[in-house]
């Protein structure tokens, strides 16, 4: 448990605006990582390894992209008891994302809309600073090390046609720096991103990293897996060629689910009708029902990260009772604070051990 209870902190940061509280936090966490006041948040790590795609994590756990874009914070995210912390969505130049206000928080149904936009620092930026973590060099004996995962996207001004070329431009930058690498095309907020979960462009676009992905390994000597982040608004039919296509260009793992367009379970409340995705509690029983139709499609065996609406231990045993083999956390950790980490990490152990 953290030295300063969050209950403290977190009527505090609710009376900022969303983003504005969001920016100080991340302030705050890249100016005391790696010192005494890391204590401030630091957790024990709960100890419950799983190895997928050639990779052990520590434990089931992770922190979601998105909350630290131009990964300025992994170690203090790594110090709140998370397996492994995923970074970005990075975009080969920087941009400036959507324009302000671009956050709303709905505490009513403990959600969050957001149109940010892939807004960062980008590429170079982003790798100086993956460069200065730490936390691959403070592993204790017989610990296994923390993960990172280094997510990347394409640049708004870039034509949905020439999106590839932007993957592999981001791709080549991460791929010596990240133990995983994952393909965001399930963000609503860059336009026509999403159109790259159909069919004819997702095949293109995997073909296309997959070579790139070869060509990578020769030339560092490594492998590296690949995950593709994916939508919740998705239909059955969809998830199944999605699945099918995944499989056949050899992509390692999926991620499910990013933030929804739905608005049915926040109606009527402030903020509700926002355009962005919504993150949050309404979003868990959409993701989970992705994760149960991908396990049908891909089987036992293939790595799926759950992801989506996890405000509690229960709700990310869900996610792996839905068939998700790991699971990852955001707006959970703004409603609930670090503790969250913690209790999802022990009770997905507790039902491993049942």
């Amino acid at each position: 448990m953290s030295l300063i209870p969050y209950a403290l902190a977190r009527p505090l940061l609710f009376r900022m605006d969303p983003e504005a509280a969001h920016d100080l936090t991340l302030d705050l966490l890249a100016k005391t990582q790696r010192t005494l006041l890391a204590g401030a948040y630091r957790s024990a790590r709960v100890d419950d390894p799983i190895t997928l795609a050639g990779l052990t994590f520590p434990n089931r756990v992770g922190m979601a992209a998105g909350l630290d874009k131009n990964a300025r914070c992994i170690d203090a995210l790594g110090a709140m008891g998370f397996g492994f912390v995923e970074v970005g969505t990075v975009t080969p130049l920087a941009q400036s994302g959507n324009p302000k206000p671009r956050m709303f928080r709905l505490p009513q149904a403990q959600a969050l809309i957001n149109r940010l936009g892939f807004n960062n620092e980008g590429l170079d930026a982003f790798i100086a600073n993956v460069k200065q973590a730490r936390f691959r060099h403070n592993v204790k004996p017989g610990q296994h090390p923390l993960l990172l995962g280094l997510n990347i996207g394409k640049n708004a001004v870039t034509p949905i046609e020439r999106a590839t070329d932007d993957y592999l431009i981001a791709l080549a930058g991460v791929y010596p720096h990240a133990d995983y690498v994952t393909v965001n095309i399930s963000s609503p907020n860059t336009k026509n991103l999403r159109a790259l979960q159909s069919d004819e462009a997702l095949d293109g676009l995997l073909s296309a990293i997959a070579a790139k992905r070869e060509e990578l390994a020769q030339q560092h000597g490594q492998r590296k897996p690949i995950f593709v982040k994916i939508a919740p608004d998705l239909d059955e039919a969809q998830v199944a060629v999605i699945a099918a296509t995944l499989k056949r260009h050899g992509m390692d793992g999926v991620i499910a689910t990013n933030t929804t367009l739905a608005r049915d379970a926040v109606q009527g409340m402030a903020h509700g009708d926002e355009a962005g995705g919504l993150s949050g509690a309404p979003v868990l029983a959409k993701s989970n029902a992705v994760i149960r139709q991908l396990r049908a499609a891909l089987g036992k065996g293939y790595p799926i990260i759950g992801v989506g609406g996890i405000m509690s231990g229960a709700d990310a045993v869900s996610k792996i009772q839905a068939g998700a083999d790991v699971v990852q956390i955001y707006t959970g950790l703004i409603y609930q604070g670090p503790d969250l980490v913690s209790q999802s990490a022990a009770a997905i152990k507790a039902l491993s051990i049942k």
